[in-house]
């Protein structure tokens, strides 16, 4: 049997319980790589994520923190210490996402989406990057959005953490080299099924369909492997920067 592309390797996603987590978690371990599934709130999603990991051979583990705050994140890294004694692989995906009218808009929405989304990343991004240094090499893959780089009025809030997302991509592709390389995925809009299909969507771009979990796997395998690839910021979307 063919090596797999990430056997031996351990990765790290955050909010891994359901939809684009679970998806990515499942690709890297179909791709070899023993999974630590981060969850917050979900836990029999989790643990059922745990069992379709192991169903396919490898070690995994479900872990209860909430990213965005500093005790748990270090609480789950001395965890993944303990239970794999490295990580190779950070794959920051947690987050929020909701409507709030900027006029409307309470600081309380705005400290909850900022945190989730981009202090998030930044606390698990400190907190692996000394564990891929010892062993000289390592990949943080972040999740941004398209509300990253176009503007949603709707959706100040989350934009703003988006861009964030982006630029601490590129400073931490910068501080971390050589030996992490850390790059981002810009999802447009991804359905699963039962969700009613973004027919706006669906017209506007190129591709002629929304994207799905496997859409957005595809890529961040993609960077789980490059060697020669880091402070990129990936948009999978179908086409939708075009129009």
């Amino acid at each position: 049997m063919a090596e797999r592309p990430l056997g031996g390797r351990v990765a790290l996603v955050t909010g891994a319980a359901k939809r684009i987590g679970r998806s990515i978690a499942l690709r890297l371990a179909n791709d070899g790589a023993d999974v630590v599934v981060n969850y917050r709130g979900s836990r029999a999603e989790a643990e059922s994520t745990v069992r379709d990991i192991e169903a396919m051979g490898r070690r995994a583990v479900a872990i209860q923190a909430d990213v965005s705050r500093r005790d748990d994140v270090q609480r789950m890294f001395a965890e993944i210490e303990t239970k794999f004694a490295r990580l190779d692989i950070l794959v920051n995906n947690a987050g929020k996402f909701f409507l709030a009218k900027f006029e409307e808009l309470t600081e309380a929405q705005w400290d909850d989406i900022l945190n989730a989304n981009l202090k998030s990343q930044f606390l698990c991004a400190q907190a692996a990057a000394p564990l891929m240094k010892r062993q000289g090499r390592g990949k943080i893959i972040n999740l941004s959005s398209l509300g990253g780089l176009l503007a949603w009025p709707g959706y100040t809030h989350y934009c703003v953490s988006k861009a964030g997302v982006i630029m601490l991509t590129r400073c931490l592709a910068s501080a971390l080299g050589p030996e992490i390389l850390v790059n981002s995925v810009a999802p447009g809009t991804i359905q699963f099924p039962g969700e009613p299909p973004d027919e706006e969507y669906i017209r506007r771009v190129p591709l002629h369909r929304t994207g799905t979990g496997d859409d957005i796997a595809d890529a961040v395998a993609y960077l789980a492997t490059a060697d020669f690839v880091t402070g990129q910021i990936i948009a999978v979307d179908g086409g939708r920067m075009l129009v």
